[in-house]
């Protein structure tokens, strides 16, 4: 079956078939962890829908909305070679009347961590991803964990709000050097790029101590050591549903997140660990 590209509802109903369904919700400027989240979607379900939507809600206004990677044309190459079904292409007037007035909000987990440097970002990125699913109405929906926080609040809103959607986490994906892939990445020079190895370097190093006091100063060392081109907005350990910063007696999975700005580039990144007790 030829790719199908929906524009708006009607296009959807359209292309609607039985089986169950699975959103790969994306802003495009796929790369190859949008290829990962495809690839889990296939095998989970019968038709995989994929959108495509830089979504200027998530933008704060300090953000550059118009600077964001579009290749709709390449994107859509992705998704013929991984068997996309549907591809959902619609325009910012499509999704968003000029005079919208309800939206989500994120609550206080919207507004700790990412959300204390993105006022407002999570309340856009709900309110779009709930408009996707209502609109492509799936059984599943793959998010990536490179954004762990944006992962944690669209699992507390599908269970806030009672959604009968099944939210999937796929884990990052890296370049052998160890750079999580981005869509930004494009926008790092050959410097600022070894600069913002020290995430990833960071976040390994931390993950090896065994204490929240031992994981904070040893990956906050190897940020310091990179020097001033690495602007740090946050390091963090945290509770994985909550987003909540752990205690030094805390027990059980958590997660090592950092922000940072690279010649004007921002990039985030984390890492998964088991914290026992001591």
């Amino acid at each position: 079956m030829d790719l199908i590209v929906a524009r708006n509802r009607e296009d959807l109903v359209k292309a609607r078939a039985g089986g169950e369904v699975a959103l790969v919700p994306t802003m495009g400027a796929l790369h190859e962890g949008h290829r990962s989240l495809i690839r889990q979607a296939r095998v989970r379900a019968n038709h995989v829908v994929v959108s495509i939507f830089v979504n200027p809600l998530q933008f704060t206004p300090n953000e550059d909305f118009s600077r964001y990677p579009r290749t709709f044309d390449a994107d859509l190459d992705v998704c013929r070679e991984e068997g996309v079904d549907v591809v959902f292409h619609p325009a910012v007037e499509d999704m968003y009347a000029p005079d919208r007035q309800v939206s989500v909000s994120a609550g206080e987990m919207g507004r700790i961590v990412e959300g204390a440097f993105r006022p407002g970002h999570f309340d856009g990125v709900l309110t779009v991803v709930l408009k996707l699913f209502n609109l492509v109405q799936p059984d599943l929906a793959f998010f990536g964990q490179k954004d762990a926080q944006q992962l944690a609040v669209i699992r507390r809103m599908v269970t806030d709000l009672n959604l009968p959607i099944e939210i999937v986490g796929v884990p990052t994906v890296r370049e052998p050097d160890g750079l999580a892939l981005s869509s930004r990445n494009r926008f790092l020079s050959a410097q600022d790029r070894k600069v913002a190895l020290a995430l990833s370097r960071a976040l390994r190093a931390g993950a090896a101590e065994l204490t929240p006091a031992g994981i904070h100063a040893t990956a906050r060392a190897v940020l310091d050591a990179a020097g001033p081109e690495l602007e740090v907005d946050y390091l963090t350990l945290v509770e994985p549903a909550t987003f909540a910063e752990v205690t030094e007696s805390y027990a059980g999975p958590a997660v090592l997140a950092v922000a940072a700005t690279i010649g004007g580039t921002r990039l985030i990144d984390n890492v998964i660990l088991t914290l026992t007790p001591s």
